[in-house]
């Protein structure tokens, strides 16, 4: 038989099988975050597939890619966990996932966070940043609380409802699957002012420690007494936290020792989700998710 002629790259891609993400892909997609020096555990991959839907590219039985997306309702999801191997990557294979993505994630606004790498891509297929965020991380040292007018407490269960409805009007998105899981997987605090919930923070095991998200609040200084709240219980133990440049915490994250070590452009395809206050975001459940 004659052989077929492939212009470069097909194929590779004819060689390389797209399949829905499943429980199967677990240790290669880990064995992928690795290589990128991306600290996922495989506990944080198992609960992104639980809450979501994704795609992996499979090479003879290795996985060489992974994207995923998360539903917030039937309008809005969010995108990330996109991954190709070192040696696989310039052949288009990140297109490829992307493209299946989109496919089953739209019509939906999709919103996400780019490496430097990635922005490219993305903004080929009509994706437009909207803002930054920064990588905050380390083991913080003792500071002086806050002072804060309004009382923090661990949540109690019975407040889930009123933490729903709270972030969504501080993200414009319908969240409670995802609130559900990370509360069951983690310690949630909240603050409340007359006796009304005016903010919320969660934390959690993830990746090399423990990661402080998301957290709502009406202001930087309401965010700062949620996040030392959360630290002291914590102890001394590595903490992430990922916050909109916007946030105004930077600096005073800096200063109890949990530095900038990246950043992240956030970009939107389709209409942003639109926050109605009076409190907002301040810091993420990881990059991700949003």
């Amino acid at each position: 038989m004659t052989a077929a002629f492939y212009p470069a790259g097909q194929r590779d891609n004819e060689d390389v099988a797209l399949l829905p993400f499943s429980r199967a892909h677990l240790e290669g997609a880990l064995k992928l975050s690795q290589e990128m020096s991306w600290p996922y555990r495989i506990e944080d991959w198992d609960v992104a597939l639980q809450l979501g839907h994704g795609f992996v590219l499979q090479r003879e039985g290795t996985v060489i890619g992974t994207a995923a997306w998360w539903p917030y309702g039937e309008t809005h999801a969010s995108a990330g966990m996109i991954i190709v191997a070192k040696a696989a990557q310039g052949r288009g294979y990140g297109a490829r996932l992307m493209d299946a993505l989109l496919a089953s994630a739209r019509p939906r606004t999709i919103a996400l966070n780019s490496t430097a790498e990635g922005i490219t891509l993305y903004r080929r297929r009509g994706f437009l940043p909207t803002g930054i965020i920064h990588q905050h991380q380390g083991i913080p040292r003792q500071s002086h609380e806050t002072p804060r007018s309004g009382l923090l407490r661990p949540m109690a269960a019975s407040e889930f409802e009123a933490i729903a409805r709270l972030d969504r009007t501080a993200t414009g998105l319908e969240r409670r699957q995802l609130l559900n899981r990370l509360f069951d997987s983690g310690d949630g605090y909240v603050l409340l002012r007359d006796g009304i919930l005016c903010g919320y923070a969660i934390s959690r095991l993830f990746g090399r420690g423990y990661v402080i998200g998301p957290v709502v609040a009406e202001s930087p200084t309401d965010a700062r007494a949620l996040i030392e709240f959360a630290i002291a219980r914590l102890g001394p133990v590595f903490v992430r936290i990922d916050t909109p440049a916007s946030s105004q915490l930077g600096e005073w994250l800096e200063s109890i020792g949990l530095q900038q070590v990246s950043d992240a452009t956030t970009m939107v395809l389709g209409t942003p989700a639109a926050w109605t206050g009076p409190a907002r975001m301040f810091g993420l459940a990881n990059q991700s998710f949003g």
